[in-house]
């Protein structure tokens, strides 16, 4: 028995028990692994979830992933051609379960959103709420964010990067698994151009002293406060629930905004 309803009519899903390794669950749907083996293994900075897909999310993935989908399996990748139109490009990596990217998508159609995650639950809610608000301007990328900055995407091709609460990896002897270091901000600056913003935030604070230490010290990046330090929340990042249950329990939330340098 799946772990979720069929709408009628809709396909039926293929049974984890009759699924080759590495297949996709969803007929049509994110791959369980679209990079496979074409790329050198490394560390990685986040840890896949399993969780149940509800009937929505389900649908959801059956039906909009061709059309609104993108796994991340290297292959040079065309903005323009992805989202239909010359629209500036923000991509989020890890957006949970989607919420806040589709109030921000809503609240600003004149960008396009690629946001990236590996939680197909939270992938199917995206795509469903993008349905359901007609939201155009969203496309859900799943798979290793780090193989579509270093082999998919053009210099200057991204106008910003948001990466809102990643996993902080709380233990010292895990702190190399977190995503915000020297060497994902030299990925970064490829395809981020001049100008351009880096926006993160976290309630973890210790995680917030090493991100703003390793933004400060990255030549290509340049703090937008007066003095240095961490920015206000700005109005364009909403309140999300995870939020507000870590500021329920004391924690302190910092912004860091930066932005790509342009050189002389």
């Amino acid at each position: 028995m799946s772990d979720f309803s069929r709408p009628e009519g809709s396909p039926e899903p293929t049974p984890a028990s009759a699924r080759a390794k590495g297949a996709a669950r969803f007929p049509g749907g994110p791959q369980a692994d679209p990079a496979g083996s074409h790329f050198e293994r490394r560390i990685r900075s986040f840890q896949p979830r399993r969780s149940r897909v509800t009937t929505g999310q389900g649908d959801a993935l059956r039906r909009l992933w061709p059309k609104w989908g993108l796994d991340i399996d290297g292959r040079a990748l065309h903005l323009g051609e992805l989202f239909g139109n010359d629209l500036p490009v923000v991509l989020e990596i890890g957006f949970g379960m989607g919420e806040a990217t589709a109030r921000m998508a809503a609240d600003d159609p004149g960008t396009n959103v690629l946001a990236v995650d590996v939680h197909t639950p939270g992938q199917g809610n995206l795509l469903n709420l993008a349905d359901q608000q007609g939201l155009t301007n969203v496309r859900v990328a799943n798979g290793d964010a780090i193989i579509l900055l270093r082999e998919m995407l053009t210099p200057g091709s991204l106008d910003g990067l948001r990466v809102y609460f990643p996993d902080p990896w709380p233990k010292k002897r895990h702190h190399k698994r977190r995503l915000i270091q020297a060497e994902f901000l030299d990925l970064v600056a490829g395809p981020l151009r001049p100008g351009g913003h880096v926006h993160c935030a976290t309630d973890w604070e210790p995680y917030a002293e090493q991100m703003l230490d390793v933004l400060s010290a990255h030549p290509e990046f340049e703090n937008t406060q007066q003095g240095g330090g961490y920015a206000p929340r700005p109005e364009f990042r909403p309140l999300t629930r995870f939020e507000g249950q870590g500021l329920a329990k004391g924690h302190v939330v910092n912004d860091l905004l930066f932005r790509r340098v342009q050189h002389k």
